[in-house]
């Protein structure tokens, strides 16, 4: 882990890649103390050397967003570090393999109710006292394919966390942390290519640019 920094902290969980490394990057260039969470040490290292490059300062947090004992230890962290945190991007997905609903695997749906589902269930308990001491704001990412064919475990879980988020948002309302709801243009990630193999990538939005689009929402 880095700490080179005092600037007020922004936590991305789901970083290492796409539009969280993107949004990750951006954070950083823009003066915010990025705490960066996911599974893939060499994306984030990847993403610590771009960081760096623009003068900012990263944290490395190497954890699985659904293992609730090592993100109960991270918000200890920042508690103790920051006492308090500016904002939290969560891009975290679990992007099932598409499939007709009479043969969804089991387990791929399991994993996806507990990276899509569960695990910001269990982060907006850990990590709302610490956005209300900052003032901070929370932000979520729709993707809506609820109910289109094919999309049945990812559609599901990912419309239930954005459902989950929306109750929040309107419980907050009036007492913080303010949660935004953004939902992003077709990129040109890997992610898409996995749902659109073959589809024209010419026309899709750069990630870089969409993250600083979504960020002027804050």
């Amino acid at each position: 882990m880095t700490d080179q920094t005092k600037a007020k902290p922004a936590l991305v969980t789901g970083a290492s890649r796409g539009l969280g490394f993107a949004i990750a990057s951006e954070l950083g260039a823009r003066g915010w103390h990025v705490i960066a969470v996911a599974r893939t040490t060499g994306g984030l290292e990847e993403l610590d050397d771009r960081i760096k490059a623009a003068g900012g300062a990263a944290t490395l947090a190497p954890l699985d967003v659904t293992d609730d004992k090592a993100m109960a230890h991270l918000a200890r962290s920042i508690a103790e570090r920051w006492g308090a945190l500016g904002l939290w991007v969560h891009a975290a997905i679990h992007a099932a393999p598409l499939s007709p609903a009479g043969h969804i695997d089991p387990k791929d749906f399991d994993k996806s109710l507990a990276c899509n589902l569960r695990a910001p269930a269990s982060l907006i308990p850990m990590l709302e006292p610490l956005l209300r001491a900052g003032q901070g704001s929370a932000m979520f990412l729709d993707d809506p394919r609820g109910g289109e064919k094919f999309f049945g475990s990812y559609g599901a879980t990912k419309a239930a966390q954005i459902a989950l988020a929306k109750s929040w948002q309107a419980e907050s309302a009036k007492i913080g942390p303010r949660v935004l709801v953004e939902t992003p243009r077709p990129m040109a990630t890997a992610t898409r290519a996995r749902f659109f193999p073959g589809e024209d990538r010419t026309a899709l939005a750069d990630i870089h640019d969409e993250a600083a689009r979504l960020l002027a929402a804050l």
